[in-house]
């Protein structure tokens, strides 16, 4: 039983990936979607969004990154996945589920699921373009309005050559409405012979107990819970291997965010680095009541001098959170 961080994009970039994988738990995860139109992309691309290919395709912590590509020229896409194996990748990963408007209309993501056989034709390419000792896998959704095409899309896929499915289980109609219809990752997992994960809406260790029992998978790729508590995993895999489960409190969570900002300040312009840190911040309020009255603290604050003093270690000012910190 595998349990992966997902890719998401414009959220967990390399910095969050860094951050997140140092927790224990996450077997593995994956690039944000790199995004393949009509030629071969260069390799300061790859490194752009998939920095850690220049460090053995490992975050800090060792965990494996898959690299994803996002498109739908199959020859492009298999040129380019060529590229990402002699960078280092370990895995192609192939997304299917991207649900944003913009990714659509170019046709990106989820709206392939439209045409299976143009599914069958990439897997297919890019699995003859890659080494046989690299997996090709994918990610898919439900559907784009509708379900009833979710099994084709899965047999296209598998047929072409993918070593391992995820099934967010939405259609992109539904984008992130709950309930994730996790009845169906079961259907797609009856169908086909190789491994599926299930995706969408485990928040808590109860979810993945619900998740695992409705889909008859325990392999999970968590994406928004992990991110909102990022102990889910840690959670996960101790009940998995019958180990006691102990919660992360805030002032576990507190470095994690101090170091979260110290490399977001390091690798971002002071003028976009605090709204990523109250990106992910806002996220932990679903989690964490504390990260509420930080978050209110913050919020209207874009001096990266003042939210050192807020965040880090030796530097910190007497504020509503700094008492809190430990240290």
């Amino acid at each position: 039983m595998q349990i992966a961080l997902a890719p998401m994009e414009g959220l967990v970039d390399d910095i969050l990936r860094d951050v997140l994988t140092r927790t224990t738990g996450i077997d593995w995860c994956v690039s944000e979607f790199i995004r393949v139109s009509d030629r071969l992309l260069c390799a300061s691309h790859f490194h752009q969004l998939a920095p850690e290919l220049q460090h053995g395709a490992r975050t800090r912590a060792g965990t494996p990154m898959r690299v994803q590509l996002l498109g739908s020229d199959p020859a492009c896409l298999a040129d380019n996945a060529a590229l990402a194996c002699q960078l280092g990748a370990p895995v192609i990963d192939l997304n299917f589920g991207c649900p944003a408007k913009t990714v659509n209309k170019s046709r990106g993501g989820a709206v392939l699921l439209n045409e299976p056989d143009l599914l069958h034709a990439i897997v297919s390419e890019v699995r003859q373009a890659v080494p046989p000792s690299i997996p090709v896998t994918a990610k898919m959704r439900l559907g784009y309005a509708l379900p009833d095409g979710a099994l084709d899309c899965a047999h296209a896929l598998v047929d072409g050559g993918a070593a391992q499915l995820v099934v967010h289980a939405r259609t992109r109609a539904e984008g992130y409405k709950p309930p994730a219809h996790w009845e169906w990752v079961a259907r797609v997992q009856d169908v086909v012979a190789v491994p599926v994960f299930a995706n969408g809406d485990v928040w808590s260790l109860e979810d993945w107990y619900r998740c695992r029992e409705v889909s008859g998978v325990a392999d999970v790729m968590l994406g928004r819970g992990l991110v909102s508590r990022p102990d889910l995993a840690r959670q996960i895999a101790a009940a998995r291997d019958g180990c006691p489960v102990t919660p992360f409190c805030w002032t576990d969570i507190l470095p994690m965010l101090a170091d979260f900002w110290q490399l977001s300040r390091r690798k971002l312009s002071p003028r976009y680095a605090p709204g990523r840190l109250k990106q992910w911040l806002a996220m932990l309020t679903r989690s964490y009541p504390e990260a509420a009255v930080l978050f209110a603290e913050i919020r209207r604050e874009n001096d990266c001098a003042r939210l050192d003093a807020l965040l880090l270690p030796g530097e910190r000012a007497p504020g509503v959170m700094a008492a809190a910190l430990p240290g």
